[in-house]
């Protein structure tokens, strides 16, 4: 333990495997657009809001994901 943070937060080492690590922004781009069209055809209670919402919160955090390790990646060669 160096400067009060635990040594194997301090490693850098990947948490979840790569092919995992690789497929999240697709995962979350998948959601979202379930979640859209969820939204619908569902109409009980608030559930195509919350479809909705979810919706659009997955589609942009797939983008922004994608395109900040294009980013990180494009500059790293």
């Amino acid at each position: 333990m160096d400067n009060g943070v635990p040594r194997s937060f301090d490693s850098g080492a990947m948490w979840v495997s790569k092919p995992i690590y690789e497929s999240l922004p697709y995962f979350y781009l998948l959601v979202g657009t379930l979640s859209l069209a969820a939204s619908m055809y569902v109409n009980h209670w608030y559930w195509p809001t919350i479809c909705f919402v979810t919706g659009v919160v997955c589609l942009v955090a797939g983008l922004v994901v994608l395109l900040k390790r294009r980013d990180a990646r494009g500059t790293d060669h």
